[in-house]
């Protein structure tokens, strides 16, 4: 029954995915691309299983006991799936409230009815999902803005070295950044593409929306926060509004707004909830990190003040450490090269904008994701103190950052030579 099972969910996931790359190496711009750079995708969660870490060991092996559960008590699982808690001969996984852990983990079992519990399945699984959600903006991108560098998205969400290798295989990242960037893909087409809002589209995005906030809310809730300040806009634009200073005022507002709302809904996004989870995961990190590369700030308290005078030091942290020179082990020493080429990256940027040549991407969009990533660069810089940690967890930033630094003018020379 469970072999059948599976063979008839993998042929008809096969047959989506071959019907869904035949109809991306159709059309114009990047589709000619799609096939090569899945199977370099695919290629790449190979790897990442053959060096599989200790928290995918950990997802594998608590997914199959929930898996096991299904075949055993279905209705005991379904309870396990909305619950916090999961029991099985002696062992226990018991998480109260939010855990992106247990969501994962709970993600796994269900597709563990297709791979029979194998991690070289479930792996390609994820990586896919990853692929075909980061592809929608790529292909969405050219087309919207054609005015923009064709390799811009393709090189910031596909092939950006230590992106591609810590958003495949079996980690939060390669769900999380699928989602959020399939969700971006979507509400541009609306914003910019004037494509129909489907109900199934809506249902859809509903969906990418849970599954971003269940995986890191804190990353998800900055995303949705810029992608309604940019929904505002663009109504406003649409009603004649213009003005670069009335759009930027409009979107203060919507953020004040929202984040005044969102501490009313729940105290999750009240202020001192937020900044109290960074202190604990600040400290508990930098306990663990004594002898490892890491971070340390003076005086860090979860106060406004002392997250206003730590952010301008949060942000360089989170976007240029590790240094070459702080460790020579080769995840450490990717991630320091990448970090001189992005240094490279954002000066060249900075000098683009100041003589006027920043690029194509309209001003209220370039404007959303640079608020988005500067604030999640804070957070990060803030929570993360182990570099090899902080350099996993950004790799969900860097995309959208690299989107935005790739569209200068003098960028994009380059790219077309």
């Amino acid at each position: 029954m469970r072999l059948l099972v599976a063979l008839v969910l993998n042929a008809g996931l096969l047959w989506l995915l071959w019907g869904w790359v035949r109809r991306q190496q159709q059309k114009a711009g990047v589709g000619t691309w799609v096939l090569p750079l899945l199977v370099l995708r695919l290629a790449v969660a190979v790897a990442t299983v053959v060096f599989l870490t200790e928290d995918a060991r950990f997802f594998q092996y608590w997914s199959a006991a929930l898996t096991s559960q299904f075949w055993a008590a279905p209705s005991a699982w379904v309870g396990t799936l909305l619950g916090d808690e999961f029991h099985v001969e002696g062992k226990q996984l018991i998480y109260h409230g939010y855990s992106n852990t247990f969501f994962i983990i709970k993600l796994l079992s269900v597709l563990n009815l297709a791979s029979l519990g194998s991690v070289w399945l479930n792996a390609a699984y994820l990586s896919i999902f990853c692929f075909v959600g980061c592809w929608q903006l790529v292909r969405q991108i050219p087309k919207l803005f054609p005015a923009t560098p064709l390799l811009a998205a393709p090189l910031a969400f596909l092939l950006w070295p230590t992106v591609l290798y810590w958003t495949s295989g079996l980690t939060k990242e390669s769900v999380l950044l699928g989602a959020l960037a399939w969700l971006m893909a979507l509400v541009l087409g609306w914003l910019y593409g004037r494509q129909p809002v489907r109900p199934w589209t809506v249902v859809w995005a509903v969906v990418l929306v849970v599954v971003g906030f269940k995986m890191r809310y804190f990353f998800a809730v900055l995303l949705f926060a810029a992608l309604l300040g940019l929904a505002v806009i663009r109504v406003a634009e649409r009603l004649g509004v213009r003005r670069r200073v009335v759009q930027l005022v409009l979107l203060a507002l919507v953020l004040v707004g929202g984040s005044l709302v969102l501490s009313e809904v729940g105290t999750v996004f009240r202020f001192n909830r937020i900044s109290s989870q960074l202190l604990r995961n600040y400290y508990s990190m930098l306990e663990q990190s004594r002898y490892k590369p890491h971070i340390e700030y003076e005086h860090l308290a979860p106060t406004w003040q002392s997250v206003a005078n730590n952010a301008p030091a949060a942000i360089m942290n989170a976007l240029l450490r590790p240094w070459p020179w702080e460790n020579f082990r080769w995840n450490y020493l990717a991630a320091s090269v990448e970090n001189v080429v992005l240094l490279g990256l954002v000066l060249v940027a900075v000098m683009a904008v100041v003589r006027g040549r920043g690029g194509q991407l309209p001003f209220a969009l370039v404007v959303v994701l640079l608020l988005y990533c500067v604030g999640l660069a804070i957070l990060l810089g803030l929570s993360t103190p182990n570099l090899g940690t902080l350099s996993r967890y950004r790799t969900v930033l860097l995309p959208f950052l690299l989107l935005l630094l790739l569209q200068n003018d003098y960028v994009a020379r380059w790219l077309k030579e």
